[in-house]
């Protein structure tokens, strides 16, 4: 089936239940999924019931599609995503994100749990993401490039709309936490990276680390939508910690901040202009 009617399919079935299109997509990382409970007639639809969408398998993603609302906004968010080290294709990856685009969000929030490179980075930090560098070894635009979603050479240099970005580092500093930003690096996982490759990360400018988002920022981009990325640091990369790294870690540590990432949240939603 050819991208443009695959996405038809999918928007069809969510417009069967929320004819509404939502304002803002926002996506929930590893262990951050409770944010949905925050979310005022909320309808849920499992990612099984959609046409194309991919099934989650990591504790920690729900693998649902939530439409309501927020703050006055028309939302849809991923409980959770389909990783591309699953054994997913990467078009496969990206095809919820594009769906919410195509569905008419205008920006989007993606969110993950991430290893922090940077020295100074605790456990339980937040980090606005400033840009990113992509280590997965594909790219979510190769292949057949259709005119109706995008160009066929997007420009990435302004991934992480600046507006977006500064709004959530201004709410950090009104909760008094430190106002973090930084450039994440997505890796194609499932093994958490070695000391050396995290040296190497270092170097070439990379702050955290991570299993996701890059794909989905890019096709948001592509597509013309306005993106703002926030990392939740909940371990130490190899090499910068002591502890040996677990996925159980990261859940903790998401679960332990997971009050003061929903404030964020919340208040980068009511206050993210809609054009």
């Amino acid at each position: 089936m050819k991208i443009m009617q695959a996405l038809d399919a999918a928007a069809a079935r969510i417009r069967s239940d929320f004819p509404d299109p939502p304002d803002m997509g926002v996506v929930l990382g590893s262990g951050l999924g409770s944010f949905a409970e925050r979310i005022e007639q909320a309808f849920s639809i499992p990612f099984s019931e959609i046409p194309g969408f991919p099934r989650t398998s990591v504790s920690g993603h729900a693998g649902r599609l939530l439409l309501g609302r927020l703050r006055g906004k028309k939302l849809a968010i991923l409980q959770g995503r389909a990783h591309f080290y699953e054994g997913n294709t990467m078009d496969a990856v990206v095809f919820p994100v594009r769906v919410l685009c195509h569905l008419g969000v205008k920006t989007l929030i993606l969110t993950n749990a991430a290893g922090g490179i940077r020295r100074g980075f605790v456990p339980g930090d937040l980090m606005v993401i400033r840009d990113h560098i992509n280590f997965m070894g594909a790219n979510p635009l190769r292949g057949a490039n259709s005119s109706q979603l995008g160009p066929r050479f997007p420009d990435m240099s302004a991934v992480y709309e600046s507006t977006l970005r500064l709004l959530a580092l201004d709410i950090l500093r009104e909760m008094a936490l430190p106002a973090h930003e930084g450039v994440y690096a997505a890796m194609s996982g499932p093994a958490y990276e070695t000391p050396a490759e995290i040296k190497m990360l270092s170097v070439m400018g990379a702050d955290a680390v991570g299993m996701s988002t890059v794909p989905e920022a890019m096709v948001a981009r592509h597509m013309g939508v306005r993106v703002a990325g926030v990392s939740c640091i909940t371990n130490l990369a190899a090499g910068i910690g002591t502890q040996a790294l677990s996925h159980e870690e990261v859940k903790e540590t998401a679960s332990r901040v997971r009050e003061n990432f929903e404030i964020l949240l919340d208040r980068l939603v009511e206050r993210a202009p809609l054009v």
